[in-house]
């Protein structure tokens, strides 16, 4: 017997039947059904979404035989709906993997046990035949299908992301019929469609059949031609027509105004050119679009239109005649209980909080969308590279990075053609789009000659968009002639390489960050780095942050609790873990800190302080194409944390497009006390309201520091009490054993002279302390220390514990007492990681001063954090502090908080990352409160200010939790007061920590100040 090489392992065969690609669009029968952009409202369109009959093989070897005749029973399998993807309904193998692939890699074979779904779907047409011909088309199919229809085979297709129609006419009959499938879940396409990402199977985007008339439009394709000054827009719309057609195209602006018609007679191929005068041009801030609609016999179509212009010229992206900065994020298909499966409310849901938080990009990683989200992009104001369903990442993983080895595919001209049908089914099925301002040949597969024979066929047939490929960069060592592409695209470079670039003069194309900082768990925490100089250079035209959600799937924990699960979380290998959590938002689109930042720095109106003490202002619009008459600006005054003025800004609305004004805030005229710290924020607004968010949205705001007098400088918070020190009952301090007791008058502490560290504090009897305080450096590692924190554990750092040399104690002249000790903190193996010297001050009413100089290892790496950690009992729930918020903040990720006063919950302190991890730290914080509700608490502050956090769970018991259902929250509250906090940065799979946010001294002084209080008294 020899085995013949089925399809699925034959590059030959990418299709079998399947119709030449087209543009994206529904048949209608009037165009006011066509406006309604309702697919069911066409009488042409018959949706096949809903329940299939499904069976699962684990290889295809035992597929049932014969399944697809019209009278094989099916009745006993399983009911499946479609579209779905068949692993989030319990078949097959949850399975995440990023640049791995799951089979062995021997290209273009895949193992024989190849699991295979079988799908059937029985259905009703008319009685009365109505002479049309019928269509049957699928939106998506991963990854490769074999198609019958009443038992007939009809074709074969494979390419997971990009549609497959099919004619079927021949094959269909009146009342019954039966359409069958078998997918599978593997095929030499596989080696191609190694993204980042869960790997599903199955019918998962629409299916459904159009019937059309016999002569009918096939394709069109809307070419624009704009005037260099833009004055007038020739609209060609090139038609393919099956047979001879009468098409007549009316073209009408946004108020349904006809602009401009056209009619031609057109036998297979044909042009309808339309002229508008002065047109409205579409852009993202002002998504304008006219509607074109064709009518063609009993068929009606409707397609948006936006008028624009892209281009290159001296090295700088313009949109319009408009230098532009992409402001983006990478975007996948990802739903948490549907998987690569996305309703439309999904997508409107992701561009409404997009919009909302000032991004004006998406790039479609790594394939193409459901053509309905480009729709949306179309109406909503978004520029969209749009990305082929390309990526072969594992190839260089096969042979460990060998030289070539990643380029293996992208030079082979067996692949060429598979290469190229990824582009070409991407631009012929897109190509109408106005949202699409780059072409993208994919992702992470090397390059070499099947690239350039991609960005040929797609510059011949579309000029008038950009061709972009990352993996073409010079660090990759594959093909040097990058002539093809049109910008220079980058993953991950660094702030250092970017200001380097934009200040290279004989760069000819601009620089685009496809990928850049990096969003998982805990950050990112370096984007005003980016964006300070993404602004500061013409050629630098922006990024697109990795990535926009995590891919979590929800599970139910052993507990009973609901949690998102990731890569080996279902027993899949190879797996790289949670990896795939590393998104702005949850699975369920709740924002994470991190897309506030981006909303922050990216923020379409900028503020700066030309004399912030006189109330003078400087505003620019950083809108490309439209004034600030849609946004409110109003001022307000803090004192202390207490608003004492606020008004509105005026004058601003006719301010255009990068533009700048003066502006002043009647600062002057008012009453402060002199003791006050004062706060000037600016908060912009919308005016009304949109599809995206209600009217009083914030967009952006900016805070500044008022200058204050030296009390209000010196660090001495109001809260802190004053309370004066008892002639009647001075501090008495007494040795009892290793003990050292200190009594004053409504206060009582032990200090542990072996332990060296205070080990009781209570006020009034009430206990503050649960156990011991002590000095700590680590910090549960974020997913960006994923890299320094094998540095880190290398050098004990997590296991760190204070090693006292000696403690003396001793009266001062202030009737206080002085406390000496000389520590170091290590662990076992290694030398101690630092030394240092403290000295504890207590004095008559209570307060207790640190003062600790240290000395850090000179060959140690830079610390996670230096402070203290106390555990005070349990019911102390409440946190007040003066600093940034409402939330988490850090050294580099503080754009999006505003420094004043705040009142939390300990577990509002917190941000729930699916993967625990360090969080809720302040920084620079002034002065905090953790207390009971009732008040009774301890005061901290430092004059310095210094980094405050306060939870429910330790730094261990975060690092060592997987999951948040693996977390058991603890009664107590943990407190750190910090020194310093390094900062987050990217570096899970950016760039390292920047120099300026590590805690690299070698040596420093921390001063810190703790007080017992009962806030109500005081």
């Amino acid at each position: 017997m020899v085995r013949v090489t089925p399809y699925w392992e034959n590059l030959n065969v990418l299709q079998e039947n399947r119709e030449a690609s087209r543009a994206s669009y529904i048949p209608y029968a009037s165009q006011a059904a066509a406006a309604t952009g309702k697919r069911g409202r066409s009488p042409y369109y018959r949706t096949l979404n809903g329940s299939w009959k499904f069976q699962y093989h684990a290889s295809v070897k035992d597929a049932t035989d014969g399944f697809y005749a019209v009278d094989s029973d099916v009745s006993g399998w399983d009911d499946l709906i479609v579209p779905s993807c068949w692993q989030v309904n319990g078949y097959d193998q949850l399975h995440y993997t990023n640049l791995n692939y799951p089979i062995p890699c021997d290209p273009p074979f895949v193992p024989n046990a190849n699991p295979a779904g079988l799908y059937v779907r029985d259905f009703q047409l008319p009685a009365s035949g109505d002479g049309k011909e019928q269509y049957l088309v699928f939106e998506g199919v991963n990854s490769c299908f074999y198609l019958w229809v009443n038992g007939a085979y009809v074709g074969y297709s494979q390419g997971s992301r990009i549609p497959a129609e099919f004619k079927v006419t021949e094959h269909l009959r009146p009342g019954a019929n039966r359409v069958a499938l078998m997918v599978l879940k593997w095929c030499d396409g596989t080696y191609l469609e190694d993204q980042d990402l869960w790997r599903y199977s199955g019918i998962y985007r629409d299916v459904y059949l159009l019937a059309r008339e016999k002569a009918h439009i096939r394709d069109i394709f809307n070419r624009q031609e704009l005037a260099a000054d833009f004055s007038q827009a020739i609209l060609r719309s090139e038609i393919d027509t099956v047979g001879k057609l009468d098409v007549k195209a009316d073209l009408r602006d946004k108020n349904g105004h006809i602009v401009a018609s056209g009619s031609a007679q057109i036998d297979g191929q044909g042009v309808i050119e339309l002229t508008v005068t002065e047109p409205e041009l579409w852009n993202a801030e002002n998504p304008y679009l006219y509607h074109l609609e064709v009518q063609a016999g009993e068929e009606a179509l409707r397609f948006a239109v936006g008028f624009r212009d892209i281009r290159i010229q001296n090295g700088i992206f313009l949109v319009n005649g408009k230098p532009i900065k992409l402001k983006g994020v990478n975007r996948h298909d990802s739903h948490p209980t549907l998987g690569q499966t996305i309703p439309l409310n999904h997508m409107i849901k992701d561009l409404n909080l997009m919009k909302a938080h000032n991004v004006n990009t998406v790039r479609t990683s790594h394939y193409p969308n459901d053509p309905r989200f480009l729709d949306l992009c179309d109406q909503y104001g978004f520029y969209v590279i749009d990305e082929a369903d390309l990526e072969c990442h594992g190839i260089g993983v096969a042979e460990s990075w060998a030289e070539g080895a990643f380029h293996k595919l992208s030079v082979n001209p067996e692949w060429r053609a598979a290469f190229v049908d990824r582009a070409e089914r991407m631009v012929e099925r897109d190509k109408n789009h106005a949202c699409i301002v780059m072409w993208s040949l994919g992702n992470e597969s090397g390059y070499g000659a099947n690239h350039q024979a991609m960005a040929e066929w797609t510059r011949g047939r579309d000029a008038s968009r950009l061709v972009h490929y990352e993996g073409a960069a010079s660090i990759y060592n594959g093909d040097p002639d990058t002539a093809c592409l049109d910008v220079e695209s980058r993953m991950y470079a660094s702030v250092a390489y970017m200001e380097e670039y934009g200040q290279d003069e004989t760069k000819t194309k601009p620089l685009f960050q496809c990928e850049y900082s990096h969003a998982m768990g805990n950050g990112p925490g370096d984007l005003m780095d980016y964006w300070n100089v993404i602004y500061r250079y013409p050629n630098l035209m922006g990024g697109c942050v990795w990535e926009w959600c995590d891919h979590g799937i929800k599970t139910e924990g052993p507990d009973g609790s609901t949690y998102f699960a990731y890569g080996g979380d279902f027993g899949d290998q190879p797996n790289d873990g949670n990896f795939c959590i590393d998104g702005l938002v949850s699975p369920d689109r709740k924002p994470h800190k991190g897309l506030l930042e981006l909303k922050k720095v990216i923020a379409p109106v900028k503020i700066e302080a030309e004399d912030a003490a006189a109330g003078k202002l400087l505003v620019t619009n950083r809108y490309d194409f439209i004034d600030l008459s849609g946004l409110t600006f109003s001022w307000r005054l803090e004192q202390d944390g207490e608003t004492a003025a606020q008004g509105v800004i005026e004058g601003l609305d006719a301010l255009g497009p990068q533009q700048a004004q003066a502006v002043s805030v009647p600062l002057q005229e008012l009453a402060t006390s002199p003791s006050a710290r004062r706060y000037l924020t600016i908060t912009v607004r919308t005016k009304r309201d949109t599809v995206w968010a209600e009217a009083g949205h914030e967009v952006t705001f900016e805070q500044f520091a008022l200058p204050a007098s030296e009390a209000a400088a010196s660090g001495v918070s109001a809260a802190s009490g004053t309370a004066a020190v008892s002639e009647d009952f001075p501090l008495q301090a007494v040795e009892n054993g290793h003990l050292l007791e200190l009594t004053g008058l409504d206060f009582r502490y032990v200090f542990d002279l072996y332990d060296g560290t205070f080990a009781k504090l209570s006020k009034h009897g009430v206990n503050l302390l649960h156990a011991p305080v002590s000095f700590n450096i680590w910090r549960a590692p974020t997913d960006n220390d994923r890299n320094i924190r094998n540095e880190w554990q290398n050098q004990g750092f997590h296991r760190a514990g204070m090693k006292v040399y000696q403690v003396k104690w001793t009266g001062n002249e202030a009737g206080g007492v002085d406390i000496a000790v000389s520590y170091s903190l290590g662990g076992y193996i290694r030398y101690p990681i630092l030394h240092g010297e403290a000295v504890w001050q207590v004095d008559g009413s209570g307060a207790i001063v640190l003062r600790t100089q240290v000395k850090v290892r000179e060959n140690a790496p830079f610390l996670p954090r230096f402070g203290l950690q106390l555990v005070m009992p349990a019911g102390n729930e409440e946190v007040e502090y003066f600093g940034y918020g409402p939330h988490e903040s850090y050294i580099d990720k503080r754009q999006s908080v505003k420094r004043g006063k705040y009142l939390l919950t300990v577990d509002e302190m917190s941000e729930n990352y699916i993967m625990p991890q360090e969080t809720g730290s302040r920084y620079d914080t002034e002065w905090a409160i953790v207390s009971t509700e009732l008040g009774m608490g301890l005061h901290f502050e430092a004059p310095g200010g210094f980094s405050f956090n306060a939870s429910h769970y330790t730094p261990q018991d975060l690092t060592e939790a997987r999951h948040t259902y693996e977390l058991v929250k603890r009664k107590e509250t943990i407190v750190q007061l910090d020194y310093k906090m390094s900062g987050i940065g990217s570096n899970s799979c950016g760039p390292e920590l920047l120099e300026p946010y590590r805690l690299s001294e070698k040596e420093f002084a921390f001063e810190l100040r703790i007080k017992p209080v009962f806030k109500e008294d005081e």
